[in-house]
């Protein structure tokens, strides 16, 4: 299921920047609505959000006024307004972005499912609602997924893939492989109200509501304090006037009924609802887009209070309830730590590098015991809404304590104190047990220095013994993103050779040698990162892992090994549609096709890579090289040698060269057959 045209229903300012966001990578996208005014305003924020993209640009010298003036019209040339379904008729991919009504939703579900092919998939932009619910109106539920874009759509990265109860697999996988294709950020989760990012910045921002409005706090001073504390990235009041205090306290009050409906005592409640902030959006002032809202147009504030906060107790009471509805959103299985920490990041703008840590990162850095105490304090202070999570408790226990004790949410690497390399650090446990941390930037790409530390690794684990080994990832949100193509490129013809060869002489004698090998996938695993771990006796995925082998879009071939050792483990067809398509594989169907042994929780990802590391170090040595020198015994070494010159044809082809080339500028490529 591969996307070629798109459709938006619904052409608010929402709509009119989703289509837009499909427009400008590409693809054709119908926007339609119920009015030619609504139209219109949707094809105008199309316009806009163009214009604006392509001013960075001329701004930065990186394009003239004229190819800025050609791109808005080659984007806007891919929409098509309408106010029928005349030209659904054959759309893949059909975006639902309507007011936050479930009867209207399943009104339109129903005519799409009606007016469009029986393949495609009809997604609800939802930003609380059941997805399960909206697909009943459907002949198709298990093609209706959830697809939440964040405000403003053209700017914010995320794109949350929500699966309903009916959702199938293949379906998120082609919804992710769309996001990505759209050039956002998606994330997968189970469906809850709310979902992951609104459901924990609601409750969070519920917290402040209810601190300033029963202390009777000073806004101004609430907004300051928090955004010197590097708890959101503006201050809280501040960016509910910009967002819109209408949707705000509608989210608000959803959740509310949703979690707290039925509660006696109101102090107990998850989520506050604001009575001031009620009474501003009745009457008619949502903020900035209609003139005031917690704020006058001139800036002053427009909720009583004038009492100083203590914004010590702010900024833990906010903390602490981020990292209970996160948790809570782990323990009930909706999403892995790592995507919701990564939602945190693009759906709300906790951004590391502003000081801006997401809940779990956050909570390792305090330290886990501290926060422990800190909930317990706060439930004997204000009630059971603060009760410690039960997942916070559990780790407590186990001693991981976050990155004091090098594991908490999150594996913290302790290195050897001498090293045989720079990009792979080795960490040494007992009972003959290591661990191969990638540690080559953000990206973790393979490099030609990556390959050789790789080397160096394993011969000194060799060398002394060791029995078994973990590849695992240093960076807490992806494992390997791939070969590193720009290193590739400034490599002549014969030190291209020997690195494809080194790699390849490498990956065999992890597959030939007594040490048992186990990847330990906790990101994304992309092009030569999902090849090592294919090298890997077992592999381990955490819940947020994806794997693929993208470099067909490059115009090249898998490089690694890819095109044999993926038909060993998920069959030949099944392995060459993933070679010849390059989309993403969400964990779940890699492990349902073979790729990967197990999935995992996020957070206890390394805890059981080291348990089949010590169940493996366990067996006998000769017997556990002799199963894997013959398992699946037949003409692996004939299929390299392949692989090897295909990879060199298609590497020093122009196509090749462009496609990288390409890739380098983020533009299409544009194939030649040369």
């Amino acid at each position: 299921m591969f996307i070629f045209k798109a459709a938006v229903v619904g052409a608010g300012t929402m709509g009119g920047q989703i289509a837009q966001t499909i427009a400008a990578s590409g693809i054709p996208v119908v926007l339609k609505d119920i009015k030619q005014e609504f139209v219109d305003a949707g094809i105008t924020a199309a316009r806009e959000a163009t214009q604006g993209e392509v001013a960075r640009l001329v701004k930065k010298g990186k394009m003239t006024e004229e190819q800025a003036a050609a791109r808005v019209a080659e984007v806007l040339g891919l929409i098509e307004g309408t106010l029928t379904y005349d030209s659904f008729g054959d759309v893949d991919f059909v975006i639902e972005a309507v007011p936050e009504r479930m009867d209207i939703k399943q009104a339109i579900f129903q005519q799409l499912d009606a007016v469009t092919p029986s393949h495609a998939i009809l997604a609800t932009n939802t930003s609380a609602l059941s997805v399960t619910e909206i697909g009943e109106a459907t002949t198709r539920p298990e093609k209706v997924v959830g697809f939440h874009y964040f405000y403003p759509a053209t700017l914010m990265p995320l794109v949350e893939v929500i699966e309903g109860d009916y959702t199938d697999p293949q379906t998120v996988s082609v919804a992710y492989a769309f996001a990505q294709q759209t050039r956002k950020q998606p994330i997968i989760c189970g469906e809850c109200p709310g979902f992951v990012v609104n459901r924990i910045l609601i409750a969070a921002v519920g917290e402040i509501w209810r601190a300033q409005e029963e202390g009777g706090l000073d806004i101004l001073k609430v907004d300051q304090g928090l955004q010197e504390a590097k708890v959101l990235p503006m201050g809280p009041f501040l960016l509910l006037n910009l967002l819109g205090l209408d949707t705000a306290l509608h989210t608000a009050e959803h959740l509310h009924e949703e979690y707290d409906g039925g509660l006696v005592d109101p102090n107990d409640a998850s989520f506050y609802v604001h009575k001031g902030i009620s009474e501003l959006v009745a009457a008619g002032k949502s903020g900035v887009k209609t003139g005031e809202g917690v704020y006058t147009a001139d800036g002053s504030k427009n909720l009583p209070g004038d009492a100083d906060p203590d914004i010590d107790d702010i900024v833990t009471r906010t903390l602490l309830t981020t990292l209970r509805e996160a948790c809570q959103l782990v323990e009930e299985g909706i999403a892995g730590i790592r995507d919701i920490d990564f939602g945190m990041m693009g759906g709300a703008g906790m951004d590391p590098r502003r000081g801006l840590l997401p809940p779990f990162m956050k909570a390792d850095q305090i330290g886990l015991d501290v926060v422990l105490q800190q909930f317990e304090d706060a439930a004997a202070k204000y009630g059971p809404r603060f009760a410690p999570p039960v997942l916070l408790q559990r780790l407590v226990a186990q001693g991981r304590l976050g990155t004091k004790s090098g594991q908490g949410f999150y594996p913290y690497p302790n290195f050897d104190a001498e090293q045989p390399g720079e990009t792979v650090k080795l960490e040494s446990r007992d009972g003959g047990i290591s661990i191969a941390w990638l540690a080559n930037g953000l990206m973790n790409s393979l490099s030609p220095a990556v390959i050789a530390d790789l080397r160096k690794v394993w011969e000194k684990v060799s060398a002394r013994g060791d029995r078994a080994l973990i590849f695992a990832s240093s960076n807490p949100l992806l494992f390997c993103a791939g070969a590193d193509i720009k290193a590739f490129t400034q490599l002549d013809e014969a030190a291209g050779a020997e690195l494809i060869n080194s790699a390849h002489s490498l990956f065999r004698e992890f597959g030939q040698s007594d040490v048992a090998t186990i990847a330990a996938v906790n990101g994304l695993a992309y092009g030569g990162g999902c090849e090592l771990a294919m090298s890997a006796d077992i592999r381990l995925a955490a819940k947020s892992a994806v794997f693929g082998q993208p470099e067909i879009k490059l115009g090249i071939i898998p490089g690694f090994g890819g095109t044999q050792r993926l038909p060993r483990l998920v069959g030949a067809g099944r392995a060459l549609e993933l070679n010849l398509v390059g989309d993403p594989l969400p964990a779940a169907l890699a492990e349902d096709y073979g790729l990967v042994n197990r999935v995992v929780d996020d957070h206890a990802l390394i805890e059981s890579a080291l348990n089949w590391a010590r169940k493996l170090a366990g067996q006998a040595p000769i017997a556990v090289k002799q199963i894997k020198t013959v398992s699946g015994q037949g003409d692996l070494d004939t299929g390299i040698a392949a692989e090897i010159a295909g990879f060199e044809t298609a590497f020093q082809s122009a196509d090749g060269k462009e496609g990288i080339s390409a890739f380098l500028a983020k533009r299409a490529a544009n194939w030649q057959n040369k």
